[in-house]
């Protein structure tokens, strides 16, 4: 089934932060019914990269009842394949001049999606075939938010484990079904209007989602940890790559919540940075659900003790002066996950 292609010029005011839409619209979807869920994909760079994702997203079982929103710069839009999008009941590729960061292209994403519910989507992230029809269920309930249980997509080397369980620790599978404090950042799913009431903070909100999602349960919303709605993430295993990662996601992170935040505030997290390495450790040796992971936790553990210093050393220089180019280097390493992971993960995961 051929859905409706829907193209927007996204332009960035940087002062607003918001974002301009002219649509140019190909089809008719009179006779179509609006698609249950938008499913958010960022494509910095060449079509080749998003194959694997697309091919898990075709075969969802309620793939007839997703919108795909393919968000990409203008020089990322030749090599754009239609055909591989035609199993989807609508797709729209969203237009923006620049990739400047994964949280502002998911924002004009979002802000183009017709579906009541939105799913962030990554080119090294792959759903099980039922992740759709699950997070559409969990969104009948009264969850704004609701993530997926996650898996290990390249499980041979001990940096790939030490960046899953810091990145992702809270929700490695078999964790149980279960209301949350927060959710997987990038890999996530929310009720639309919820996000568009954020206005024009729209895009800063997506750059730090534990951030967003504190901010949510603030304002008495609840969030799902879904785990029957499985992905498998593809996790940095170079060290190369691995320990800027920590460091500028550190630093970006600390540069976000510490805004409008005072002096004295600023100061007190700073001094405490030094300890982000002993309370994480512990808060995701705690968070383990099964031995098999706690045993993968031990055999890491130099690893993560190097990463969680280095995320530290970035959230200190964050809390102290702000962000500096942590947002450029960071959407950087974003490009092109499968540039940052050994030859025998990439061969591992082409495979089929």
């Amino acid at each position: 089934m051929c859905g409706i292609c829907v193209v927007f010029n996204i332009k960035m005011n940087n002062e607003l932060d918001t974002a301009i839409q002219t649509p140019m619209i190909e089809g008719d979807a009179s006779d179509r019914a609006v698609p249950l869920l938008s499913v958010i994909l960022t494509k910095p760079a060449g079509f080749d990269v998003l194959r694997r994702t697309l091919s898990h997203l075709r075969t969802q079982t309620v793939c007839d009842k997703l919108e795909l929103v393919i968000v990409a710069p203008r020089q990322a839009l030749s090599d754009i394949e239609t055909d591989q999008l035609h199993d989807f009941a609508w797709f729209r590729v969203v237009e923006i001049d620049h990739f400047r960061s994964i949280g502002r292209a998911n924002a004009a994403g979002i802000r183009a999606a017709a579906a009541p519910v939105v799913a962030l989507a990554e080119d090294h992230c792959f759903p099980d075939p039922a992740w759709a029809e699950k997070l559409i269920s969990a969104h009948q309930g009264p969850w704004a938010a609701v993530g997926p249980g996650v898996e290990n997509a390249n499980p041979n080397s001990i940096v790939s484990w030490a960046d899953l369980l810091i990145g992702y620790g809270p929700w490695l599978t078999p964790s149980p079904r279960r209301e949350a404090e927060f959710l997987p950042g990038h890999n996530s799913s929310y009720k639309r209007a919820i996000l568009l009431e954020y206005g024009n903070r729209l895009e800063t909100m997506m750059e730090a989602e534990t951030i967003l999602h504190w901010n949510l349960k603030e304002q008495g919303h609840r969030l799902l940890m879904e785990s029957e709605a499985r992905v498998a993430h593809t996790n940095f295993s170079l060290w190369r790559s691995w320990l800027p990662a920590q460091f500028y996601n550190g630093r970006l992170f600390a540069s976000i919540r510490s805004r409008r935040k005072s002096p004295a505030w600023r100061v007190l997290y700073f001094l405490g940075s030094p300890l982000i390495p002993i309370v994480r450790l512990w808060r995701i040796w705690i968070g383990l659900p099964s031995r098999e992971l706690r045993i993968e936790y031990l055999f890491a553990l130099h690893a993560l003790i190097i990463g969680l210093a280095v995320d530290g050393a970035g959230q200190m220089l964050g809390y102290a002066s702000g962000a500096g180019n942590a947002r450029d280097k960071v959407a950087n390493l974003e490009v092109d996950r499968f540039r940052h992971i050994h030859e025998q993960d990439r061969i591992d995961i082409f495979a089929d």
